[in-house]
C-alpha cells in the first residue's frame, strides 16, 4: 500500500508542475490538462501492476513457506506392512508441523522423518524439503525395520538343538533276559515279605510272554523252602526244564521231596551238563545215584568232580562211599584216607572217614 501512495503523490506533483509550466508558457489550460492525463493513467496502470505483482509474490511466498503442512509422505505398501507388524495398536504419534525454513533452523540434525512414519500408521510426520537426506539415508531405516521384523534364523536352529537330545537319546528296549532278571529280583523281594500271591500273579503275566527261567527258578526255590514242592512243580513244566539246567535240578529236588527218587533221577539224567558249568547238578546226581544203588555210576560222577577240584574233602568221602558200596575196598580205603586228611571237612564226616579206615584196614 505504501507503493500505491507514493505513486499517487508522484502523479499529483507532476500535475502541479504541468499547471505551473502552462502558466509560464501561456498555453491553454485545457490542452495541458488533456496531455497530463496520459502519464497519470500510465502511472496508475503501473501502480496496479506493481500491487498485483506484490500480492502475487506474497501469496506465492506464503505457499512456499508452508509445504510441510500440505505435503505429506504417503508410506509405500511395503512400508505400511512393516509398520503394521511393528507398531503398537494403541500408540499414535501426533504430527508436528514444521516451521518455515526461513524462520528457524534446528541446532542439531533432526532424525529422518521416515522413522516416524514407520512407527505410526495413522499420522505420519510430513517431510520438510530442507531436511531431506540422500536416498541411501532414507532407505536405512527401512532396512533396520525389516531386520527387526524378519524372523531370526538362529531361533529354529536353537529349537532344533534343544530337541536334539530328546530325539537322539532314546531308551533302549529291554531284552527278554533283562526283563527276566529284573522281574526275578522283584519276585525275590515280594517273597521275602510274604507276598506270595502277588509274586505268583506277576510271574504268570511274565510267562505268558516269554519262558522267564530266572523268575521261575526264584519262585520254585522259595516254594521248596516253604515245603511246597507241588506248587513249585506247577512252574517247572517239561517244555521249559529240558532247555534250562537250573530248572531241571529244581524239578528233580521237588520230585524227590515228593518221594519219587526214580522220577528225580530220570529228570537229572535226561541231559547231564559238564562239571564246569553246573557243579551242584553233578553233586546231586551222584548222591541220588548212590541212594538208588547205582554205585559205579555215582563213583564216576564223583571222580569227575574231583578231577575238576581235588581240594574238596566231601567229594573224596562221596567217592570212598561209592567205591566201598561197589566192592572196591582198596580204592575206597585210599579215598577215605584222602578225605580224612583234607582240611575243611566237618568233624562228623571226619570221624566217619576214620572209622571206615579202621574197618577196611582190619578186613585187609
Amino acid at each position: 500500500m505504501s507503493l500505491l501512495n507514493d505513486a499517487l503523490r508522484a502523479a499529483e506533483e507532476r500535475q502541479n508542475q504541468n499547471r505551473v509550466a502552462g502558466a509560464y508558457t501561456g498555453q491553454p489550460m485545457a490542452q495541458s490538462a488533456g496531455r497530463s492525463r496520459a502519464p497519470v493513467i500510465i502511472l496508475l496502470i503501473l501502480a496496479l501492476a506493481l500491487i498485483s505483482g506484490a500480492i502475487a509474490w506474497w501469496l506465492l511466498s506464503g505457499d512456499s513457506e508452508e509445504p510441510a503442512v500440505v505435503a505429506t509422505v504417503e508410506p509405500t505398501p511395503e512400508r505400511k506392512e512393516m509398520t503394521e507388524t511393528t507398531a503398537q495398536p494403541q500408540a499414535i504419534v501426533e504430527p508436528v508441523l514444521a516451521e518455515p525454513a526461513a524462520r528457524t533452523e534446528p541446532s542439531t540434525p533432526a532424525a529422518p522423518p521416515v522413522e516416524v512414519a514407520l512407527v505410526t500408521e495413522t499420522a505420519p510426520e510430513p517431510l520438510r524439503p530442507t531436511d531431506r537426506e540422500p536416498a541411501a539415508a532414507e532407505s536405512e531405516p527401512d532396512v533396520i525395520q525389516a531386520a527387526q521384523t524378519q524372523p531370526q534364523p538362529s531361533a529354529p536352529e536353537a529349537h532344533t538343538e534343544s530337541r536334539a537330545p530328546e530325539t537322539s537319546v532314546k531308551q533302549q528296549r529291554e531284552t527278554p533276559e533283562a526283563v527276566d532278571l529284573r522281574t526275578s529280583r522283584e519276585l525275590a523281594s515280594m517273597l521275602a515279605s510274604g507276598r506270595n500271591g502277588e509274586a505268583e500273579r506277576i510271574l504268570a503275566e511274565l510267562t505268558d510272554r516269554q519262558p522267564a527261567p530266572q523268575s521261575r527258578e526264584t519262585f520254585a526255590r522259595e516254594m521248596l523252602v516253604l515245603d511246597m514242592p507241588g506248587r513249585a512243580l506247577e512252574w517247572l513244566p517239561d517244555s521249559v526244564t529240558k532247555e534250562y539246567t537250573g530248572l531241571r535240578l529244581l524239578k528233580a529236588r521237588a520230585q524227590l521231596a515228593q518221594g519219587d527218587l526214580t522220577l528225580a533221577l530220570a529228570t537229572l539224567q535226561a541231559r547231564v551238563p559238564p562239571v564246569a558249568e553246573q557243579v551242584e547238578y553233578r553233586i546231586t546226581l551222584a548222591t541220588l545215584l548212590q541212594q538208588a544203588g547205582e554205585a559205579d555210576e555215582s563213583a564216576g560222577h564223583w571222580s569227575e568232580l574231583i578231577a575238576h577240584d581235588d581240594s574238596q574233602g566231601a567229594w573224596w568221602l562221596g567217592l570212598a562211599i561209592a567205591l566201598e558200596t561197589g566192592g572196591r575196598n582198596r580204592s575206597a580205603l585210599q579215598a577215605y584216607t584222602q578225605a580224612a586228611a583234607m582240611p575243611g571237612l566237618s568233624a562228623s564226616l571226619a570221624d566217619y572217614a576214620r572209622q571206615r579206615i579202621s574197618v577196611l584196614q582190619a578186613e585187609s
